[in-house]
């Protein structure tokens, strides 16, 4: 028998190392570039793998949130929620709002169960001194997937204030919401829609999006009515309804008794809601 050489070994070893490491090059052969989650699915046998392909980066048009979700709307100077994409058929659309909370579970969850009922998503502009007396609803809101947004600690008119009582009414609010909850808003919705350049700057500073509203459901004007209230909300904002509509509302129960019926007729006029995660973070006034 003849016995191998020296050099016959050690090109031998060599076709084993090379074979057990795929015999690529670095990028093909190393793990993690192609943004896979580990154990997620088999790789193929190292022999027959291709370098990834490069992933393309998102158009501007469709920039993702921190959450995930893409960026299709943006607000207009009059507040409406319009499409970023001018060519989208997505038009009838409208934002639900509901202002001065949280009160109590039993005013919050009919408006809560009914968003989930509808599959909606809602901001609950809520005001400091609430959260304060009641972070437990803060949290339920929260926890039930909707978005909270800034209305002040007190709910005073800041159109009416020195600048730093309106950075106190505003920042105490940043504050207490993301101890509460880990988030801080990203929506300013001043009381009453009093507001001042001040107010517009230290919205600004706080990267929130300042917004009033364009549609006016008359929810709180209707304490003191004798006919029909859930109705009289429905048909205030039936009245007022365009496309893109930015309906405010507010934490009473009459509202909560209207929003079934109110959602029912929106959706059999062809309209959708707004995730107000889709929403383009533009800080101060709107563009």
């Amino acid at each position: 028998m003849k016995i191998p050489t020296r050099a016959a070994i050690a090109a031998a070893a060599l076709m084993l190392t090379l074979s057990a490491c795929g015999g690529g090059t670095p990028e093909t052969a190393s793990t993690g570039t192609s943004g896979t989650p580990a154990g997620t699915a088999s790789s193929p046998p190292a022999s027959s793998a291709k370098a990834p392909e490069a992933t393309p980066s998102p158009t501007p048009d469709a920039s993702p949130s921190p959450s995930g979700t893409a960026k299709a709307y943006r607000m207009n100077k009059v507040y409406d929620i319009v499409p970023i994409d001018k060519s989208a058929s997505e038009s009838k659309v409208v934002l639900l709002t509901f202002d001065d909370g949280p009160k109590s579970e039993k005013t919050l969850l009919p408006l809560l169960d009914t968003l989930d009922k509808h599959n909606a998503k809602a901001i609950f502009f809520v005001n400091g001194y609430r959260v304060k007396a009641h972070p437990e609803l803060l949290k339920l809101i929260d926890d039930r997937g909707q978005t909270i947004g800034n209305h002040s600690w007190d709910h005073i008119q800041l159109g009416k204030e020195k600048a730093d009582t309106i950075e106190d009414q505003i920042g105490r609010v940043q504050t207490i919401v993301k101890e509460v909850t880990g988030k801080t808003p990203a929506f300013f919705r001043p009381p009453n829609a009093s507001a001042n350049p001040d107010v517009h700057a230290i919205a600004k500073k706080h990267d929130l999006l300042f917004m009033t509203w364009s549609n006016g459901s008359l929810d709180w004007a209707l304490g003191s009515k004798t006919q029909d209230k859930p109705q009289a909300v429905i048909d205030n904002v039936l009245k007022q309804l365009r496309p893109g509509s930015n309906i405010l509302m507010h934490e009473l129960p009459w509202t909560g008794e209207a929003l079934d019926r109110l959602l029912d007729a929106l959706e059999q006029k062809g309209y959708s809601f707004v995730d107000p995660s889709a929403i383009e973070l533009e800080t101060g006034d709107p563009q």
